[in-house]
């Protein structure tokens, strides 16, 4: 008997491609299997004006919540989310069971379609001292809705403007094009994952723009006491110790609160460097440390370096 895995994902395009990627991997090491794509919309994708504190988990569970329910009642075996989007303390009876191999961790500021027909410029690095290439600023707000990357876009840039945006990201350049914004930040990884190639736009070094926690990285959700020895094929063991040693730093911050923070780790060799940032709130300075060390005490850096934020913070 043919064993099926129905593989459970938000409907937005971002969300389908990612969960086709994984399903590739899947099907290309276990062509004895049968991969079902299953899509469902979440609470965020019906109701967009909602603001993310809305949601539970800092608002990470208006992505999160529906698929969760799904593959407790058994309608889906496994999830695909963007790890980013998952929240810190997860449900004993879903856990995560695998994450892929990572991709780009960056945020890119992306440009409105210039007027002019032809090659579209590349996509560049940011460097450090660098001005922003945004004409006429603050005319049109740049469109982002994260605290994360609005405090330091602004530390970068304050004579900006920032304005919230939802939706998904082909409505999101759809309102960039129209002039309702002047740029946009989002992860580079969705827009290589769509495959988007006609923008002109630049990457921020992890440095100028920490990253989410986990971002670039898609995870596996299952149910406990299943057998998902299949997805060796896909885990990436170096991803998992990367992103975990973030979610660390995070849920040591808190997790679970309404407050801009980020974390970044790299492992090198023995060797792993952890950057991350934290705010007490939208309006508040952040701080910024960064710590290194040997990979096998990634935990104790990790939670290290947020004490040592929330005792920059205490101090102010």
């Amino acid at each position: 008997m043919v064993r099926e895995i129905r593989f459970g994902t938000r409907e937005s395009d971002l969300a389908v491609a990612q969960t086709r990627l994984v399903m590739g991997i899947i099907a290309k090491a276990h062509p004895e299997f049968s991969l079902r794509l299953v899509t469902m919309k979440t609470r965020g994708d019906l109701y967009p004006e909602l603001p993310l504190e809305s949601g539970g988990a800092g608002g990470k569970d208006l992505f999160t919540g529906a698929l969760e329910q799904a593959l407790l009642k058994n309608e889906v075996d496994l999830c695909v989310h963007s790890l980013k989007d998952m929240a810190m303390e997860q449900d004993d009876l879903l856990p995560i069971v695998g994450m892929a191999k990572r991709g780009d961790p960056r945020d890119m500021l992306i440009l409105p379609k210039a007027p002019e027909t032809g090659n579209p410029e590349n996509f560049t690095e940011l460097s450090p001292g660098r001005a922003l290439p945004l004409r006429q600023p603050g005319i049109a707000p740049v469109g982002c809705s994260s605290m994360r990357r609005r405090i330091q876009l602004l530390v970068r840039a304050p004579e900006l403007t920032v304005a919230p945006i939802r939706g998904n990201v082909p409505t999101r350049l759809a309102k960039l094009d129209q002039g309702q914004f002047g740029a946009l930040i989002l992860a580079a990884a969705g827009i290589q994952r769509l495959g988007i190639k006609d923008r002109r736009g630049y990457y921020f070094s992890v440095r100028d723009m920490v990253p989410a926690a986990g971002q670039g990285v898609l995870a596996l959700q299952g149910r406990r006491g299943e057998d998902y020895a299949f997805l060796d094929a896909l885990r990436d063991p170096v991803t998992e110790e990367e992103a975990g040693t973030e979610r660390r730093v995070i849920r040591t911050l808190g997790g679970g609160c309404h407050f801009p923070a980020a974390a970044f780790a790299r492992i090198s060799g023995t060797e792993i460097v952890i950057i991350a940032i934290y705010a007490a709130g939208a309006a508040s300075p952040f701080y910024r440390e960064e710590i290194s060390g040997d990979r096998d005490r990634k935990f104790e850096l990790a939670e290290s370096l947020a004490r040592r934020l929330l005792s920059g913070r205490e101090e102010q």
